[in-house]
């Protein structure tokens, strides 16, 4: 009888290659953190244009629970009050 060998997956490739999940969580956190700090390399007087994705937190946190709790169509307040914080801003919603 022949001595047959079990087969070896290939070894992980891509980015997430050899990476486990609390090392994956701390990039998310880094990645998340970042839209509030700045990095060391920068200059403190130069300013980087606000992002919408980091521009009123508070209003869209409200509105975002509102959504996933009541839907939509219930949270049309919060929904409002979230845009006139983004044009108070500048952007164009």
């Amino acid at each position: 009888m022949l001595g047959l060998a079990t087969p070896v997956p290939p070894p992980p490739r891509g980015p997430r290659a050899g990476r486990d999940s609390s090392e994956l969580l701390a990039m998310s956190t880094v990645a998340a953190v970042s839209c509030d700090s700045k990095g060391a390399g920068e200059a403190r007087d130069e300013k980087k244009p606000l992002k919408p994705c980091c521009a009123c937190p508070e209003t869209k946190k409200a509105r975002d629970a509102c959504i996933i709790e009541k839907g939509e169509e219930n949270c049309g307040h919060l929904i409002e009050a979230h845009k006139e914080c983004m044009r108070a801003l500048g952007f164009k919603i």
